[in-house]
């Protein structure tokens, strides 16, 4: 066995227990935190106590009442109103206008000169001027006399348009025909009789080319008994 002397050995003393400086700092702060709050606490409920370092401004009287912002209406609807359509409507007064002056010439105005000649179209038989031919022949003839029914001689006379899909445009003169008289013409159109209406015209001329007498429109025939269209002029007095 040991020789250990146990009555010479002491259990150590239990140190007693103090607070330390950091747990008396720690309990100042959570008290000056609660205090600090209390503080707001009390200021928050009555704002115009002591305390309150800020207290709130009391109110102008003499500021202006605030506006009360008033919400737009809308108009009411319109209401379409019905017009009585069996009203007669009153018609305006017409405007009339004012009659405007007639000019009046106090030139005469100057008569028309007429052509140097007259003329008369008839359509007969051309066996009475060709006898031998019978109905194998057409053409126009004709005279030229004076006021008197003398016979003018050497006078030109023109045909002019359209026979059988051909243009005419032929001068001829008068006394070379004396079949028809001592003025007598003549322009032979074809063998066979053909029918047209207004497409050939004659005409006396001067000359130096002048027109005499107006624009003679003939027709043509295939009737053999209007196959020779005579053309008689006749100078005016």
């Amino acid at each position: 066995m040991s020789n250990y002397n146990y009555e010479g050995s002491r259990a150590p003393k239990k140190q007693s227990s103090r607070l330390e400086l950091w747990d008396l700092l720690s309990i100042l702060t959570l008290i000056v935190s609660i205090c600090i709050g209390l503080y707001f606490v009390a200021i928050f409920l009555m704002p115009n106590s002591a305390f309150n370092p800020f207290p709130p401004s009391p109110p102008n009287l003499n500021l202006p009442p605030t506006p009360t912002i008033t919400a737009i209406q809308l108009q009411p609807t319109w209401t379409l109103t019905p017009v009585n359509v069996t009203e007669t409507p009153t018609l305006l007064p017409t405007f009339t206008l004012e009659p405007s002056p007639t000019l009046v010439s106090l030139v005469t105005p100057s008569k028309t000169p007429k052509a140097p000649f007259l003329s008369t179209v008839t359509y007969i038989d051309s066996t009475i001027i060709h006898p031998d031919l019978g109905c194998n022949w057409q053409g126009v003839g004709g005279t030229i006399v004076d006021a008197n029914n003398a016979d003018m001689l050497r006078i030109t006379i023109r045909l002019v348009g359209f026979y059988n899909g051909k243009t005419k445009n032929e001068l001829t003169v008068s006394s070379i025909a004396p079949a028809y008289g001592k003025s007598g013409y003549e322009f032979f159109l074809g063998t066979v009789p053909l029918s047209s209406r207004g497409e050939l015209y004659i005409q006396i001329l001067d000359q130096v080319g002048q027109p005499l007498s107006d624009n003679v429109y003939i027709d043509t025939f295939k009737d053999c008994s209007k196959n020779l269209a005579l053309v008689r002029f006749k100078k005016n007095p």
